[in-house]
């Protein structure tokens, strides 16, 4: 026998709206005093009467749609009743039997392949209040997140590893990222995850043995990709051993994950639905969501997978770099633009006038690998030393485009393009201007090359003697001295092929 983990998930995804879910205080003002962004429909006061936030009931559709799954005609808010401090009506208002979603999925790339997750459904509800707990006991309720609109996704029972799960967090933070529904952020508390788990036995030949589905563990809360992989590998571990002991879980518990011990603290026996007595909420109407599908499938922006997928095949990119330049939509976004802009140049190409599919095919890809290396390295590596970010650098995609074909065209070598790299993301100056003004340009007179290439070796005669004795190798000193000595404006290749000719026939001498 071997045990097998069934994992499935519960998401709460916080919506990027104005305003809260039900009335009309802000819901993301950073660093607001406690309790300032509240009103007496935050706090429950008798009364008051909730109304549904029409921006949030567009997000939960638009995230149903980018999950697969069917848009409900007709859905309805539900109460669900449970007491604690951070719920000052003693219930709230969620979604029960008729969600916005349901029945949809998810597939994302995993090492063993793709991986299809079920989706179950996807409701709206509004957050709770912040409690803090102080050493002496007491507990202090913020109520300013208290109404913020969430979606609550809940998946199958389809994972089979914590990796799995991660990895589907991970794609799920990036639709809602691309859809602008969200920033998705765990450290901040915009998505937060409960991962359900248990295990079950196989036999040799694979075939469940006993239940499908024994008695879970909600472990709850869980606020980084880092907790839920390590929060369920333990709960894997402390499972395994019960069930060798003879005595698996026999009742659904909730636990916590406390990241100093690096385990997970039972918590209390977890609620079933009849504990919650959910009911309609009466003082909201059913929602007629039909003609708001219908709008919202027709400007559904392409997603993170489809645009890894377009980005292999029409700009010819490797996988991996499709996926790096994907994972950020602002980053994907220039991206685009700036073979928008290079499209141009290369049907230009006298050299490809009447070409073969071939060497189109071969061009295609030398300017793919080209973007995709001055984007993840060159780019990205000086926008991390300043602390930069791209969304708000001084560099246009049509100048980042200018670079490239400055590159490709061998008017600037790699040395020369990172300095005028650096000057476009100072002040946003066209890099022709800067190549120009700094005279950073390849060398292209040949004799002036080959002056500095005999004032070298000039300067060199030991180094140039060891080089006629046979030690090859210092070939590399000499092209590093003239690429110094001409300010990186000279062509490697060719400065390499004039110093191994010039050296040989001192040596001939």
């Amino acid at each position: 026998m071997s045990l097998e983990p069934v994992i499935g998930l519960e998401i709460h995804l916080q919506l990027k709206t104005k305003s809260k879910m039900f009335c009309g205080c802000a819901a993301h003002e950073q660093g607001a005093a406690p309790n300032a962004n509240v009103c007496s429909i935050c706090l429950g006061h008798p009364g008051t009467l909730p109304v549904p936030n029409a921006e949030a009931v567009r997000f939960g559709v638009m995230l149903g749609l980018a999950l697969n799954a069917e848009i409900a005609k007709r859905s309805k808010f539900d109460r669900k009743n449970y007491f604690y401090p951070d719920l000052p009506k003693a219930y709230q208002i969620s979604q029960y039997d008729l969600p916005i979603a349901q029945h949809g999925f998810l597939e994302f790339d995993t090492p063993a392949g793709v991986r299809r997750i079920s989706i179950v459904r996807a409701h709206l509800e509004e957050d709770a209040a912040k409690n803090t707990h102080s050493g002496d006991g007491s507990t202090l309720v913020d109520f300013n997140r208290a109404g913020t609109p969430l979606v609550e996704t809940v998946t199958g029972p389809d994972f089979r590893s914590p990796q799995e799960a991660k990895l589907f967090l991970q794609e799920l933070r990036l639709i809602a990222r691309y859809l602008g529904v969200s920033d998705a952020d765990m450290e901040k508390g915009h998505l937060r995850c409960d991962a359900n788990i248990s295990l079950r036995q196989r036999d040799e030949a694979g075939n469940v043995v006993g239940k499908e589905f024994n008695p879970k563990t909600e472990i709850k809360n869980l606020n980084s990709f880092r907790h839920v992989e390590r929060a369920l590998a333990y709960e894997i571990q402390r499972q395994t051993k019960l069930w060798q002991a003879g005595s698996p879980p026999a009742v659904t518990t909730t636990r916590g994950w406390n990241d100093a011990k690096q385990v997970t603290v039972e918590q209390r026996v977890k609620e079933s639905e009849a504990d919650y007595r959910y009911f309609p909420e009466p003082d909201i109407p059913m929602l007629e969501l039909a003609a708001l599908a219908d709008d919202a499938r027709h400007h559904l922006p392409e997603l993170p997978a489809a645009r890894r997928a377009r980005f292999v095949e029409e700009y010819r990119l490797k996988p991996e770099d499709a996926r790096q330049l994907c994972d950020d939509p602002a980053l994907s976004d220039f991206t685009e633009r700036v073979f928008s802009e290079l499209q141009g140049w290369l049907n230009a190409l006298p050299e490809l006038d009447g070409a073969q599919d071939e060497q189109w095919e071969t061009e295609r890809k030398k300017l793919g690998r080209l973007v995709s290396t001055w984007t993840l390295t060159k780019l990205l590596g000086v926008l991390a030393e300043r602390a930069a970010d791209i969304r708000v650098a001084k560099l246009t995609p049509e100048h980042f485009a200018e670079l490239i074909t400055l590159i490709a065209t061998k008017k600037l070598n790699a040395t020369s393009a990172l300095t005028v790299l650096n000057a476009m993301l100072d002040d946003g100056a066209d890099p022709s201007h800067v190549m120009e003004d700094k005279q950073l340009g390849m060398m292209e007179d040949v004799d002036a090359l080959a002056d500095a290439i005999d004032r070298v070796i000039a300067q060199n005669p030991a180094e140039a003697a060891r080089y006629r004795a046979g030690e090859k190798q210092l070939l590399a000193f000499f092209v590093g001295q003239v690429m110094r000595a001409t300010e990186g404006t000279a062509d490697a290749k060719e400065t390499r092929n004039l110093l191994a000719v010039k050296l040989d026939d001192i040596g001939a001498e």
